[in-house]
């Protein structure tokens, strides 16, 4: 039977605004790729990203321009091969794997393999600022468990020490962004292991991350914006202690479940992470999430308003996906 194709985009309000390293946002801009066959349709959402070369309407046009290929039996695997990774082939493949769970009348976690899908505790993130206003941030998030930090590079020693003082209790990982130098390296990982930081994602560019070979590491560094595929754990493995797991930058669940594999078997820890988008961004991942190291998938709780149906969340809890939404 046919598979038809259609593209759309949506804007959601980000609650309060987002702030990392690279700038500041007020709404999370996402497209959606939607396969329909017969009775049934599946839907994939990517969150297109300008540090990658990405346009919302760049990403439209890629996934656009395979609806005539998927007429013609294009299908998930092919796919793997028919566009690179990226925010367009995720769309894509998560469309196509919740298509597959509602012909086959399983879900997607059974298609994949993933069995006993369980609640999670996600990170819950705070937006990088001067530090008394991450310290107002933080002390109303100070109960949830799991807090991620958004650092810039100068200024983060005052920063995380301001975080800790408001959250005594809370576990702590912080996220760089690739905003600090090798001379700051040093001063800022010090304050976070002071502050009782358990993770450091991204410290260096991803263009000057060799640096890490010989920089002591007492907190374990984590590698994002450096890890897309597989393909870059092997130049990854002396540099980095453990791997940040995002969709939008795989190219979608079949890649990201493969890197999670080949991750653990090199002895990597694993997160796995999220763009801004919706619920239906984050279902996917909550099949790769099953016993990650860190899961940080809150991005539907930065935002004004989600999907409905979305994911459930009791506090910093997150439960897997139902049908409705995805997979």
């Amino acid at each position: 039977m046919t598979v038809d194709l259609a593209v759309a985009t949506d804007s959601w309000p980000i609650e309060g605004g987002f702030t990392i390293a690279r700038g500041s946002r007020t709404h999370a801009h996402v497209v959606v790729a939607t396969l329909t066959s017969g009775p049934h349709g599946g839907r994939g959402e990517c969150v297109p990203y300008a540090r990658y070369g990405e346009t919302v309407e760049g990403v439209m046009e890629e996934i656009a321009r395979l609806a005539p290929d998927i007429a013609r039996g294009l299908d998930r695997e092919s796919l793997q091969l028919a566009m690179p990774a990226g925010a367009a082939r995720n769309a894509l493949d998560c469309a196509f794997w919740d298509l597959a769970a509602k012909q086959a009348g399983v879900s997607a976690a059974e298609l994949a393999g993933v069995s006993a899908m369980t609640a999670m505790t996600t990170a819950f993130t705070i937006s990088l600022g001067t530090p008394e206003k991450m310290a107002d941030d933080t002390a109303r998030a100070r109960t949830r468990p799991l807090l991620k930090i958004k650092l810039g590079g100068e200024g983060d020693d005052a920063r995380i020490a301001a975080v800790r003082a408001a959250a005594p209790d809370a576990r702590l990982i912080v996220d760089a962004n690739e905003a600090w130098t090798e001379d700051l390296f040093a001063r800022n990982m010090a304050a976070c292991l002071a502050a009782g930081v358990e993770l450091i994602e991204q410290p260096l560019p991803a263009d000057a991350d060799g640096a890490l070979a010989t920089l002591a590491r007492p907190i374990p560094v984590c590698a994002d914006e450096s890890l897309h595929t597989a393909a870059d754990l092997e130049r990854l493995a002396p540099l980095y202690d453990a791997v940040n797991i995002k969709l939008d930058k795989t190219g979608g669940l079949s890649e990201a479940l493969v890197l999670a594999r080949a991750a653990r078997r090199m002895n990597f820890k694993v997160m796995v992470g999220c763009m801004l988008g919706t619920s239906l961004a984050m279902a996917p991942a909550t099949l790769v999430a099953q016993g990650a190291d860190y899961v940080d998938l809150d991005a539907p709780l930065l935002l004004a308003k989600d999907r409905e149906p979305g994911l459930v969340f009791e506090g910093s809890t997150l439960h897997p996906p139902q049908p409705a939404l995805w997979g």
